[in-house]
């Protein structure tokens, strides 16, 4: 513990001290048993503590904003890594770094550790902003307009720890892509920035409301053109909108993409600029120039490097390599096998990133790395050194490089594996089609589960985690096929279509089918999803459909892959979209809590962010005599609406005024010290007279 202390003392960084004693404090009340196993699984999360499928240890999501990570860093985690979890660093399509198996009571000592080189895990999970992603290619592309990465670091900057999106009915995610290609996916994100350029004027074009998992979504065009001072404060007035009105009882429909779908773009929007006046920031400058200047490798001197392998040298090249818009640097892609790196391997590659680039680079949304500023005559020393490290395989983002969620390894959520099929697919395109390693039209993506971590909604090729019963009710693993996703030329995005489900052992041998078909009847040129438009998708229900027949099995289709022993089910509840709170006590506590950090950033003349911890209070204190009486609303605003109906105007609970008019008086006035002072002084006093009230009703009830 003296060690945890001066760790901390070295950070020089009092909110983040608190934040960590905070989060240790709250461990043992939770080990104490003095806060609910609910109330501390949200705790937790924001703190991007995940539970795992194996019990007693827990997933650490590690966040790297944009994705932007340099060597020193990546040291930072694989030392954190063997010291507290399982040496082993998995990038993930959220650009972020996860490591497992660490005992929760080491999380506070361990995520002290790693900010001592600026790397933080908090919000990285639970009901709020998550990782800010970006284009790996951010700063270096040849196609941009200008570099996204300062917007992508202020928005990250600007939420983290913001007050109005801790708590809120689900994760929302926001991605800047650097040119129309879109290849930071914003279709499919609940806020997407595409950058744009009008009469000199920087800005973006602005889609809302995308979304993957079991229901997939293309994001709708808010903004053909919005300035770029106004990127900050639109994305505050539309979290403020989806906390106060989106679903909260419902998991499944509680995401922006449902509040979307239910109200229209038109009404979301005017909801959106009723906000406006109570923002913190009515215009948000970004600091283009808030992120270092690339460091360069140092010139290397010419001289003759002899390659062993001249045409896989060849191929890397091909599809590793591209030149930066920077003339005389080239950007090198690094193909991970299910973005997993050991610990020991991590150190080893940041040294030859040291000799041969920048000692900045970036964790890729598919879930590999990529190398910047590097010399064309260190390309081929690079490819030795990375050689030398199995770290130089052709074929980055090709049909041979699979995207999948760690699954069933570690996941809740996870139904069947999606980790060691993938090494089976990827070894199919290698050795029987190797004529397609070049080919980076074609995406294959898998899911352990429906949810799309795998992203296997918008692949070319997607599977996900299922189940089949055979006659006799028995249980076999199972995928889910789904053709025809992704993104065309010009950033358009295509959500795939469900085929069929087949045994998950028949998976190799429905790829071999489905690439078979590609290379007899596709067109020259042909994207995959024009191809799989023009043959129909009949036409590969009827390819696939006799994997799908299972009034035949053969013992092994009853064993999962990576298992060696017949398949059972895992039920668990997932994580990965934080818990709903529904305790009284816990919500009446969580007041008291909100009330205090109200008062603390009154007095720092921080006064949008009293206004909101106040707003916050009033919410769940109305929330709590609701639960009391067995009404459950699902949205904020239902709980402010419900408190009026029930309470309010029945004379049970007497309020000075309109209970619902002075409550959304948060969006009608500027935050202002005496609006804030107002506000807390009303919403102290509600809560006291609601503990009154309840004090009552039970010495009534009592009697």
């Amino acid at each position: 513990m003296e060690s945890f202390r001066s760790e901390l003392e070295d950070l020089n960084n009092p909110i983040v001290a608190r934040d960590i004693i905070d989060l240790e404090n709250k461990i043992k009340l939770f080990r104490d048993g003095k806060i609910d196993e609910e109330k501390f699984r949200s705790l937790r999360l924001v703190r991007g503590i995940y539970g795992q499928r194996q019990s007693g240890v827990q997933m650490v999501r590690i966040k790297f904003p944009f994705g932007r990570i340099t060597t020193k860093q990546i040291r930072r985690v694989a030392d954190i890594s063997d010291e507290y979890a399982s040496s082993n660093l998995h990038a993930t399509t959220r650009q972020d770094i996860q490591i497992h198996f660490v005992s929760l009571d080491k999380t506070p000592e361990l995520w002290a550790k790693l900010e001592k080189d600026e790397i933080t895990t908090r919000e990285a999970c639970g009901n709020t902003v998550r990782n800010i992603t970006a284009s790996d290619t951010a700063g270096i592309d040849p196609k941009e307009l200008f570099d996204v990465s300062p917007y992508a670091h202020e928005m990250f900057t600007y939420f983290l720890r913001n007050p109005i999106c801790q708590e809120m009915g689900r994760k929302f995610k926001i991605a800047f892509s650097s040119s129309d290609d879109d290849t930071a996916f914003a279709f499919i994100h609940d806020l997407g920035f595409i950058p744009r350029i009008v009469n000199g004027q920087r800005g973006f074009k602005v889609v809302i409301g995308g979304g993957l998992g079991a229901n997939p979504t293309l994001a709708q065009l808010a903004y053909e053109f919005l300035e770029e001072d106004q990127i900050i404060p639109l994305a505050e007035a539309v979290l403020r909108v989806f906390d106060r009105y989106g679903e909260r009882n419902r998991r499944m429909k509680a995401r922006m993409k449902f509040l979307l779908t239910d109200i229209g773009l038109e009404k979301l929007m005017a909801l959106v600029q009723e906000e406006r006046i109570a923002l913190k920031n009515k215009s948000y400058k970004i600091n283009t120039n808030i992120l270092p200047e690339p460091a360069l490798p140092a010139v290397i001197v010419a001289e003759e490097v002899v390659i062993p392998n001249e045409h896989k040298y060849q191929l890397w090249r091909e599809t590793n390599v591209f030149e930066q818009k920077q003339k005389g640097f080239f950007g090198v892609y690094v193909k991970l096998p299910l973005g997993n790196m050991s610990s020991k391997l991590a150190r080893q590659f940041a040294d030859v990133i040291d000799l041969y680039a920048s000692p900045e680079f970036r964790i890729t949304v598919n879930q590999g790395y990529l190398l910047r500023f590097v010399r064309p005559e260190a390309l081929k020393l690079l490819y030795l050194a990375l050689d030398k490290l199995a770290l130089a395989e052709p074929g980055f983002d090709s049909v041979a490089d699979v995207t999948a969620c760690p699954g069933t390894d570690s996941c809740n959520l996870g139904i069947s594996d999606s980790v060691a099929i993938s090494l089976e697919l990827e070894k199919v395109v290698r050795e029987e089609f190797p004529g397609l390693l070049t080919n980076q039209d074609i995406k294959i993506k898998i899911s352990g589960c429906p949810n799309s971590c795998g992203q296997h909604g918008l692949a070319s090729i997607g599977l996900h985690g299922s189940t089949i019963k055979d006659k006799q009710g028995k249980m076999m693993p199972a995928l889910v096929v789904l053709l025809g996703g992704g993104k065309l030329k010009g950033g358009e995005g295509i959500i795939s279509d469900k085929i069929i489900k087949i045994p998950s052992k028949r998976g190799p041998q429905a790829l071999r089918l489905l690439l078979n078909d590609y290379e007899e009847n596709s067109v020259d040129g042909e994207y995959y999803h024009d191809y799989f438009q023009r043959l129909g998708r009949n036409h590969f229900y009827q390819l696939l459909k006799p994997l799908g027949d299972i009034t035949s099995t053969v013992p092994d289709e009853y064993i999962d892959w990576g298992q060696d022993s017949n398949f059972i089910l895992h039920t668990a509840v997932g994580e990965c979209a934080g818990v709903m709170i529904d305790l009284i006590s816990t919500l009446l506590n969580d007041s008291e809590d909100k009330l205090k950090w109200a008062k603390e950033a009154y007095d720092k003349k921080q006064y949008a962010d009293s206004i909101y911890h106040s707003y916050s209070a009033f919410i769940n204190t109305a929330k709590s005599l609701l639960l009391a009486r067995e009404i459950k609303p699902s949205t904020q605003i239902q709980t402010i609406n419900d408190f009026q109906r029930e309470f309010i105007d029945t004379g049970s609970f007497e309020f000075a005024g309109n209970f619902r008019d002075f409550v959304l008086s948060i969006n009608k006035n500027e935050p202002s010290d005496s609006f804030a002072l107002s506000y807390l002084t009303e919403s102290l006093k509600f809560l006291e007279e609601v503990l009154a009230y309840r004090s009552t009703e039970k010495e009534v009830m009592e009697k």
